[in-house]
């Protein structure tokens, strides 16, 4: 029997992939366990009935998702627009418009906008009406704002995120802002109203079978190569 080369090392090095490929395969299942988690605390959440502004507590992130009515004014003079927004294969924009409610101020994401035909043509914005309006809106948390570059609408501001805006324009703001789906004045409903994230559970259990499968092929293979010694 011919003793077979660099057993050990062969031997090590197996063992090495098949803990790096567990790990893999772990890493893909809990993120499969986390998403499911999310999407189902979003589903729960926005099938609830909406609440009002002074039901919510200090625990802001466990209302996340859940309906809100507020009742208050737009401020025209204070909107920004979310860039690098598509829908529906269309580049275009977010609005953004601060809505006051007495003392508090939150800003209310109204939905997709088209970009102006080129890059000097400003986008067309949704019109702000004056006066009070109640809306019906999902709360959502500032750090989950989706990813993308803030510019405010009047000509003498910078690019800004919401905080930094809120900081330059001297305003404070609720720790939340709201993806308006409905106003009691018709008119100011979104045209293209933000919409729920995708809800699947995404393909991270087969990857997790996947680095398993992995894991026992470096197992056999290795065991096929001793018995070929």
């Amino acid at each position: 029997m011919v003793k077979e080369r660099y057993s050990i090392l062969k031997s090590l090095i197996a063992i090495v992939l098949v803990i790096l490929f567990l790990w893999a395969g772990q890493w893909q299942y809990q993120r499969g366990i986390d998403r499911h988690a999310k999407n189902t605390l979003i589903k729960e959440q926005s099938l609830l009935p909406p609440i009002q502004l002074n039901q919510l507590d200090d625990d802001i992130l466990a209302f996340e998702w859940r309906k809100v009515t507020l009742s208050g004014s737009f401020d025209s003079n204070n909107e920004i627009l979310l860039r690098n927004r598509y829908h529906e294969g269309f580049y275009g924009f977010e609005q953004l418009t601060l809505f006051t409610i007495g003392d508090k101020k939150i800003w209310v994401d109204r939905g997709w906008i088209k970009a102006g035909a080129s890059a000097t043509i400003s986008p067309k914005l949704q019109e702000t009406y004056e006066g009070n309006v109640t809306i019906t809106g999902r709360i959502r948390m500032d750090s989950s704002l989706p990813r993308g570059k803030f510019f405010a609408i009047s000509q003498d501001s910078s690019k800004n995120l919401v905080s930094q805006l809120d900081a330059r324009k001297g305003v404070q703001t609720e720790k939340f802002y709201v993806d308006l789906i409905s106003a009691s004045d018709a008119r100011m409903n979104p045209d293209v109203p933000v919409e729920l994230p995708e809800l699947s559970d995404g393909p991270h259990m087969a990857y997790a079978l996947q680095w398993v499968f992995f894991a026992g092929l470096v197992i056999y293979g290795r065991r096929l190569i001793r018995k070929s010694a």
